[in-house]
């Protein structure tokens, strides 16, 4: 596989590898936080669904429109304002997911060239769609790792 191919097919594989890193997390641990200023499992869920919704737009504005700006957003306020302590982490999942195959649909038969498309970040400067690509690739891997991380964390507390 080229590196090209293994990247988009990182970024295919993210909505499975987020369902297989939350089985099985319920109830008390879903909520669970490691220490004060971290997020749950549930937050870091719901934070995946929603960043992956600015990431299509991103995607696709990058793919249709002429040096687009792209707007960042803020993280901590979106989980506060849009109440992630709440949120039903099944749909979240399934937000993230469809979002997430929806885009690799548009993705895998671009040209070559289309990935040296760029929009310009308003905090970053310019990105590529092949930049985004890496990035949002990396970014379910990370929070992947994130939350088995709490979910260890979770089982040690409960051990004690």
């Amino acid at each position: 596989m080229t590196d090209f191919a293994d990247l988009l097919e990182r970024f295919r594989r993210g909505g499975e590898l987020i369902a297989v890193v939350a089985t099985g997390a319920a109830g008390p641990e879903l909520d669970y936080m490691p220490e004060p200023g971290k997020w749950s499992v549930r937050q870091i869920l719901c934070h995946l669904a929603d960043s992956e919704l600015v990431a299509a737009d991103r995607f696709r504005r990058v793919i249709a429109e002429e040096n687009p700006t792209l707007i960042a957003f803020d993280q901590d306020a979106w989980a506060s304002k849009l109440d992630y302590h709440k949120r039903k982490v099944s749909a979240a999942i399934e937000s993230f997911r469809r979002t997430r195959a929806e885009t690799y649909e548009i993705l895998k038969d671009l040209p070559a060239e289309t990935f040296s498309r760029q929009g310009n970040h308003n905090e970053r400067g310019p990105v590529s769609l092949y930049d985004l690509l890496k990035m949002m690739a990396g970014h379910a891997e990370s929070h992947a790792r994130q939350i088995q991380g709490v979910r260890q964390q979770y089982k040690a507390s409960k051990a004690k």
